[in-house]
């Protein structure tokens, strides 16, 4: 089965990441993949925008299917081997409820990190371009959605997953945001409950599978979250 899959992906890309700790939950090790760079701008290669005209990665492909929104293949791959490896969907509807609105608030936390590094940036704003007020208010945004996902842990109690007892999809999307946070310098001791969890994770054998080589290769991260 895993043979007829092909990931093209880039290291510390949280999309990619998701797809590959599915992979590994489901027990779909083996498949075809290549490592890319964006740097060398490879994800606008023909052999990317053969199978993602966006250009972006994950670039994912299940036989003739193509999947390449990392949300999407994470749930084709727990539909089409819901009997193999890890049950990432729970059967109660409410953890399921919560599971489903974990998941797509884990879009909005993303996002809110992404505007926040890459701002500090040249990858999408110009240095003659950027504002200190709007850096200022990118921070603010991003300190109140990380209150909010304390606050969720905090109320579930230790040990918890994002949607209760067991690991579910919730995880499999909005831990690598979480892993993110922390490479960039994120205090756990401001935020206990958001490092609780990540510690918990952290040491999951598909999670420790699919580790970007190169935090492995540089354990160290850079601070640009340090002081939020």
């Amino acid at each position: 089965m895993a043979k007829d899959m092909t990931l093209l992906w880039v290291t510390g890309s949280p999309p990619c990441w998701r797809v590959m700790i599915a992979l590994e939950e489901k027990n779909l090790q083996g498949y075809n993949q290549k490592l890319l760079s964006f740097d060398k701008m490879e994800h606008k290669s023909q052999q990317v925008l053969d199978i993602n005209p966006r250009g972006q990665l994950p670039t994912f492909k299940h036989g003739d299917n193509v999947i390449n929104e990392s949300y999407a293949a994470c749930f084709y791959l727990e539909s089409q081997f819901k009997s193999q490896g890890t049950k990432l969907i729970p059967d109660g509807p409410a953890e399921q409820a919560l599971m489903y609105q974990r998941m797509f608030e884990g879009l909005t936390f993303y996002e809110k990190l992404n505007v926040v590094i890459y701002y500090s940036f040249d990858w999408f704003v110009p240095e003659g371009e950027r504002h200190e007020s709007a850096l200022k208010r990118n921070k603010e945004a991003l300190v109140t959605e990380l209150r909010l996902w304390e606050g969720y842990l905090q109320k579930l109690g230790s040990g918890s997953y994002l949607a209760g007892p067991s690991f579910t999809l919730a995880d499999v999307v909005v831990f690598p945001t979480v892993g993110t946070v922390f490479r960039f310098g994120l205090s756990p001791e401001r935020y206990p409950k958001l490092g609780e969890y990540h510690n918990l994770l952290k040491e999951r054998p598909s999670i420790r599978a699919s580790w970007p080589p190169h935090w492995l290769e540089s354990p160290k991260g850079l601070d640009t979250l340090k002081d939020i």
